[in-house]
């Protein structure tokens, strides 16, 4: 007897310190998580470098619209020997002669026409930017989807834990209230054990459901990027938008979702790609101009040393006339990766309206089921408050006890599951149709 109220006595004071702790830790609002998150996470971060990159890109100069200047210099010297024999017979030579030949400049040139493929290559630059952005869209919002979805699945553990709470006390008292039934000979010792198996029972599930709320926690601190170790409690309050309409939501993925966006953007950029694939049927036609300085020294000859400088220009035009019949397969790839891009736009927009109208059933079920639940969990607790008063008065049986109590609990669970579920539905919905906010 007196290990047992040492051991009731340890339990109680384990459970006062947990609380205690739990009142100590920080309180993590959904706000705070996803500006963390937006600021912080990796996957955020390398889609907005690769946005930068795609920024970086759109420029004349690398669609090919500004010339090229350049600076040379080349340098070389020779040690040879030489004989020169002239028209006169005479015989010069020269062992181990110096030579050098010294050539320096600055050049220039440029494109001015190939096409118009400069043209459609800063058009698809500006695309490819772009579908940076909408890609990064994406990562954004399937990221702060994520934060939420972790977040509401920490309240309705949350709720849990109080449901698993509230059956350990009840378990408690019946292991009180039978050890004292069973030392005034009023209760069989069987009733002691039973009340104490089901207390171990209790107590083993609100282990497993500490067990998943703190690895939720850990997953939540990865997705905001920091120390995961840091405990924290969120907020019970979880409300539910009932008013989604498919209408609404189709209207708004259509104009808003980011991979529908993107398949839009790729269909653009597969258009382009064929246009400057067209272009090489076109003449190319370019500019150059330069100044150039040269000096050329020589141990034998007629002029050892000669100079020179001076200004240099031109004009170079080519047009292709015969590529091995390539320029028609180029053209005809084109056209075939433009029709892939539409089929791809039609796919993804197909998907996206059965992820829609699967998602908004799914939605409706739950809210449906949020309001049963509801109902259910409160006529489970007044019945268990009306058995747990018999039980007080002596007037019912333990198992009947027990069966409202796993009542209540199982209420509550599926309650509180239906309102994630719920939860979970609409921001699947918000998602898809590219309007998820707090």
């Amino acid at each position: 007897m007196l290990r047992y109220t040492f051991g009731l006595l340890s339990l109680l004071l384990s459970l006062l310190l947990t609380a205690r702790e739990s009142q100590a830790q920080e309180v993590l609002t959904l706000e705070e998580a996803v500006r963390v998150a937006l600021e912080r996470n990796y996957d955020i971060k390398l889609s907005a470098n690769d946005e930068r990159i795609a920024e970086n890109n759109v420029s004349r100069g690398n669609a090919g619209m500004l010339p090229n200047v350049s600076a040379n210099l080349t340098n070389n010297n020779t040690l040879q020997n030489s004989s020169q024999t002239r028209a006169d017979g005479q015989v010069n030579e020269v062992s181990w002669g110096q030579g050098s030949s010294l050539n320096y400049g600055i050049g220039l040139n440029w494109t001015v026409f190939n096409g118009f493929a400069m043209f459609a290559r800063y058009e698809q630059l500006q695309e490819l930017e772009k579908l940076g952005e909408t890609n990064l869209q994406l990562t954004i919002l399937t990221r702060v989807g994520d934060v939420m979805s972790t977040f509401y699945e920490l309240v309705q553990q949350q709720h849990q834990l109080r449901a698993y709470d509230t059956a350990i006390s009840l378990s408690r008292l019946r292991v009180t209230t039978a050890q004292n039934r069973f030392e005034i000979g009023k209760a069989a010792r069987l009733e002691v054990l039973n009340a104490q198996v089901d207390y171990n029972t209790d107590t083993t599930n609100l282990l497993r459901q500490q067990e998943l709320y703190r690895n939720t926690q850990i997953r939540m601190n990865e997705l905001m990027v920091r120390d995961v170790n840091i405990r924290f409690r969120v907020p019970d309050q979880l409300t539910i938008d009932e008013q989604l309409t498919l209408e609404t939501l189709s209207a708004q993925a259509a104009q808003q979702n980011p991979s529908l966006k993107a398949a839009i953007l790729n269909r653009r950029v597969a258009e382009l790609d064929a246009k400057i694939v067209r272009a090489s049927r076109l003449p190319v036609v370019g500019v150059n101009t330069g100044y150039n300085f040269n000096r050329n020294r020589s141990a034998l000859g007629f002029s050892t040393l000669s100079t020179g400088n001076g200004l240099t220009y031109g004009v170079t035009a080519s047009v292709p006339i015969f590529t091995g019949f390539n320029q028609r397969r180029n053209e005809q790839n084109a056209n075939i990766l433009i029709n892939s891009a539409q089929l791809q736009f039609e796919q993804v927009n197909q998907n996206i309206n059965a992820q829609l109208a699967s998602a908004y059933q799914t939605y409706l079920t739950n809210i449906s089921l949020v309001r049963l639940e509801e109902n259910n969990q409160r006529i489970a607790r007044q019945n268990l408050d009306i058995t747990m008063e018999k039980y007080r008065l002596g007037s019912i049986t333990t198992v009947e006890v027990r069966d409202a109590q796993l009542n209540y609990v199982n209420a509550a669970v599926r309650y509180s599951n239906a309102q994630y579920l719920a939860k979970l539905g609409e921001i699947a919905l918000k998602e898809i149709a590219g309007t998820l906010t707090l």
